[in-house]
């Protein structure tokens, strides 16, 4: 990859492949290391959260990619559900666990679940105060805060089993909890996009998503659903929020063969994110999305398992060579910068 790439290159060129204009380039992106959850450490440490996040970048450096330097003010993705009055339990293995405060027997309480005050909710007050310290003592743009899907902060807030089965069994409760979760959800981006001095993207991932394309989501709890059930208490909702924020990308972790044809039924559909080792049948998401919807294809190093000895570069070849290049994205990683040296040498030849 050209060292002549500027910051304002690589967004032109990754603005025009979620457009799906054909750049003749595939964008790739390299992140180092384990994944960085919001832990204990830094949940309740802004400056060494944002230690971490300048140091990161300045590993970066050692190669090149299309990332650009950026600071997430990672608070997990239990956030809006935390604004619920769902309890969050820092920890030092992953994110914040949530205690959920529905459960069937209880169901009837949801009638009574006020939608946090974008504001004043003492959750979402926590994010603001992350976002004023980072942009305080760093002149780097800032990620959004964690954007869970409504189907993520409604399983969090009702008791994830229960939920599932509660999506069949008392659709109407469900419904009614969604739809205070997706106004919950729009009015705390809307509230972050106002006090963001300078955004980088438009959700919590290291892709850069200018704000024309929409607003990217994880919505994880969609390899579970049936597709009838996912279109009824998914897309219905995500339309909600791509309606708010002029178009949506749809990540999803697991293994998403049931829900990918639904999931191009979004309204404003800017993209697909997803974990492709996780998927053991390319063949529907190939025909279903390739070539109509941006695709980034995530493959980290460890997504392939802690024994796969997997050479990244011909992994990410042979996802190339079946889905095509045009509006495809590659995410990989590697443990450190010293092996993502050659990588990215060899994602160069392969992207360019």
């Amino acid at each position: 990859m050209s060292s002549d790439y500027t910051i304002e290159d690589k967004k032109k060129i990754l603005h025009d492949t979620w457009l799906m204009k054909n750049t003749g380039i595939v964008p790739f992106m390299i992140e180092l290391g384990p994944f960085h959850a919001a832990y204990k450490q830094y949940v309740e440490d802004d400056q060494a959260e944002l230690e971490w996040n300048i140091n990161y970048h300045r590993e970066r450096e050692a190669f090149l990619d299309f990332a650009m330097p950026n600071i997430k003010p990672n608070l997990g993705i239990g956030i809006v559900a935390e604004a619920f009055g769902c309890k969050a339990s820092n920890n030092e293995e992953a994110d914040p666990w949530i205690k959920p405060r529905i459960k069937e027997e209880n169901r009837k309480e949801i009638k009574s679940l006020e939608v946090p005050d974008a504001k004043t909710n003492p959750a979402f007050v926590k994010a603001y105060q992350r976002i004023e310290y980072l942009q305080s003592k760093s002149d780097v743009p800032l990620r959004l805060v964690n954007v869970p899907s409504p189907l993520v902060t409604a399983s969090l807030i009702w008791e994830y089993t229960s939920f599932i089965g509660a999506t069949m069994l008392f659709p109407d409760d469900v419904h009614l909890l969604m739809e205070k979760v997706t106004e919950a959800t729009i009015a705390f981006v809307q509230e972050q996009l106002r006090r963001i001095k300078n955004l980088y993207t438009m959700g919590h991932e290291m892709w850069h998503i200018p704000r024309d394309i929409g607003i990217r989501i994880s919505d994880d709890t969609a390899a579970l659903m049936s597709p009838n059930l996912y279109r009824e208490f998914g897309v219905t909702y995500n339309n909600m929020i791509s309606r708010a924020f002029g178009g949506i990308v749809v990540h999803s972790c697991g293994d998403v063969q049931n829900v990918v044809i639904p999931m191009m039924e979004t309204e404003g559909l800017s993209g697909l994110d997803f974990t492709i080792p996780q998927n053991p049948n390319w063949e529907i998401i190939r025909d279903a999305a390739a070539g109509k919807v941006p695709l980034c294809l995530r493959h980290f190093y460890w997504d392939h398992g802690d024994q796969a000895r997997v050479d990244l570069a011909e992994y990410t070849g042979t996802i190339l060579d079946y889905f095509g290049r045009r509006g495809v994205l590659i995410q990989t990683s590697t443990p450190d910068a010293k092996t993502a040296i050659p990588l990215s040498r060899e994602l160069a030849e392969l992207c360019l």
